[in-house]
């Protein structure tokens, strides 16, 4: 694996990880003079990059700090097309093979760093259809868990044929109301907002049955949030009984939804509070330990 590093916070560092052919670029935070008590991978959708962890326009949001300062280890991938990968696939990847790469990634980033007591899959939109994937398809040695935000089973109705179009389009569904957000957050986010690789735009629509496929392969604990004002999954109660029955061998299904919060909850003005949910459940879900 190769490594090189570039300050980018107090606590966050650019790296570059080595993983099957491909070079994903990545963020790592971790806490300061002691190990992690286990490490977080975090997955971005379709159409952003590493960045959407670390802050926005609100840095005391910031996953990748927040993380570190409870003891976590954080790393925020790139996923396959984007970043560094980029140039080397430019039309993406589908989610099995973006699931092989990252699982060559997190092997060989486990070979080289304390990884505590397992890892979490912290993930976001098509980040969550990865995770999802990687958790019945590939799961690393050490999965302890998966928390994914603005990831549904099931397309609200009209939204499934803005996939097919213009970025425009979409617009509405990825922010929702302005208001949802700090008023910096749109200049902020062109640092890290890339265009969409093609192959993941096509394959978008195949979700719900490649869904139903992976669910019952699914064997750690699941947390999924929905924000109030999600408008890309349904998410009434009909819905979320049919997600959590498909998720029949996962030992505990959490569904959760956000107030006041748009698709992109993790630059919302209630980013902190999603993200303290989040490794919430993930302190849950930590192995117990031997008393003192």
């Amino acid at each position: 694996m190769t490594i090189t590093s570039l300050s980018v916070g107090p606590s966050v560092r650019r790296i570059t990880l080595d993983a099957a052919g491909h070079t994903l670029s990545a963020l790592l935070s971790a806490p300061q003079g002691t190990q992690p008590r286990a490490t977080v991978v975090a997955l971005h959708g379709a159409g952003m990059s590493a960045g959407y962890f670390d802050g926005g326009a609100q840095p005391d949001a910031s996953l990748c700090a927040l993380g570190a300062h409870l003891g976590f280890q954080v790393l925020a991938v790139d996923r396959p097309g984007y970043g560094d990968s980029a140039a080397g696939l430019p039309d993406g990847l589908d989610l099995a093979g973006q699931a092989g790469v990252l699982r060559a990634a997190l092997d060989r980033f486990g070979a080289e760093y304390p990884a505590g007591t397992g890892t979490f899959v912290l993930a976001h939109s098509f980040g969550g259809k990865l995770a999802l994937t990687l958790a019945a398809e590939a799961p690393p040695p050490g999965l302890l868990g998966l928390d994914i935000s603005g990831c549904g089973h099931r397309y609200a109705e009209g939204s499934a044929e803005l996939l097919t179009g213009t970025d425009r389009a979409r617009w509405r569904h990825n922010w929702g109301r302005l208001g949802l957000y700090p008023p910096a957050t749109f200049h902020s986010s062109a640092d890290f907002v890339k265009p969409v690789p093609q192959r993941e735009l096509r394959e978008a629509s195949d979700w719900p049955e490649a869904f139903d496929v992976l669910a019952p392969h699914v064997r750690v604990p699941v947390r999924l949030t929905f924000a109030e004002h999600e408008l890309w999954w349904r998410h009434d109660a009909d819905a979320l009984d049919d997600l959590r029955a498909r998720l029949s061998a996962a030992p505990r299904v959490v569904v959760d939804r956000q107030p006041d919060a748009g698709h992109n909850i993790s630059l919302g003005r209630t980013a902190r509070a999603y993200h303290l949910r989040a490794l919430a459940f993930f302190e849950e879900c930590l192995p117990e330990r031997d008393g003192p």
